[in-house]
């Protein structure tokens, strides 16, 4: 087990990790190394696959206890809650403008309809013609409303999406543990 050891120690080194700091983690890995094979656990039921992978273990160590900077494959996880943060106020902003329209009823559209009738007087001479009185109805409608309605209901499913994305995203995020 020397040899796993002195690789993740030339790892260490490579990566840029302070000399104390590395004899240090080499000590605890040899020690962990030395008990586990005293209790009858093998390297192998210790490390798993890192074993065969000194390099990546002692890289993913050293930026667990926060000694190097992440690995870069980390930092781009950082970077998807602002991606997530952008949808979800998109989403929210939609959803407020559509109640919003919903509430006011704007824009209104006015129909007009007129109709022509005659009006209901004694009877006319015959030969003489009547006026006829003309009748205005108005009528006034949102003209958006199934729009609205449309827009509101697909921005509260974005909003409802955007907390399961956040949801999910908070549950997958890598745990940092500082030593």
């Amino acid at each position: 087990m020397t040899d796993f050891v002195e690789q993740c120690r030339a790892e260490w080194k490579r990566l840029g990790v302070a000399d104390p700091l590395a004899e240090e983690m080499a000590r605890d890995l040899a020690a962990d190394l030395r008990e586990a094979e005293a209790e009858g656990v093998s390297a192998e039921e210790l490390l798993g696959s890192d074993l065969y992978d000194p390099a990546s273990f002692a890289a993913t160590w050293a930026a667990e206890r926060g000694v190097v900077p992440e690995a870069p494959g980390r930092r781009n996880a950082r970077r998807t809650p602002i991606v997530l943060l952008a949808f979800t106020v998109v989403a929210a902003i939609t959803l407020i403008v559509a109640a919003l329209l919903l509430a006011t009823g704007e824009p209104k559209l006015s129909l007009v309809a007129s109709k022509a009738r005659s009006p209901h007087l004694a009877p006319l001479p015959p030969g003489a013609v009547s006026p006829p009185r003309i009748e205005h109805t108005v009528a006034t409608a949102s003209a958006a409303t199934p729009i609205e309605w449309i827009l509101l209901i697909l921005a509260l499913l974005a909003v409802c999406f955007a907390g399961w994305l956040w949801s999910s995203w908070a549950r997958s995020r890598p745990s940092i543990a500082h030593a």
